[in-house]
């Protein structure tokens, strides 16, 4: 499913013109977004968890040239999927 079909699917349920459920949506994800840059936890019920971890310093080789590079230490955003989601998807 595409950010289209989605814009689409809501539109429709909730009775908005397109260009209110894209501004919906949109503004949706920025505000998970924000609050992730932020270092926040992200807890929509029923659905998961968006936070952020801290990956640390680590040398990695590339195959074929087996070339070696330090990646620094950086912050990656994680989705951890609640209870109903996972039996739903199950």
């Amino acid at each position: 499913m595409k950010k289209s079909d989605l814009i689409k699917i809501v539109s429709t349920k909730a009775h908005l013109t397109k260009r209110a459920a894209k501004e919906a949506i949109e503004t949706l994800f920025g505000e998970i977004q924000r609050a992730l840059q932020k270092g926040e936890k992200v807890i929509i019920s029923g659905f998961g968890t968006f936070r952020t971890t801290l990956v640390k310093d680590k040398l990695v080789k590339f195959p074929g040239t087996d070339e070696k590079k330090m990646v620094k230490s950086h912050r990656e955003a994680r989705f951890s999927p609640g209870r109903e989601l996972k039996k739903i998807v199950k």
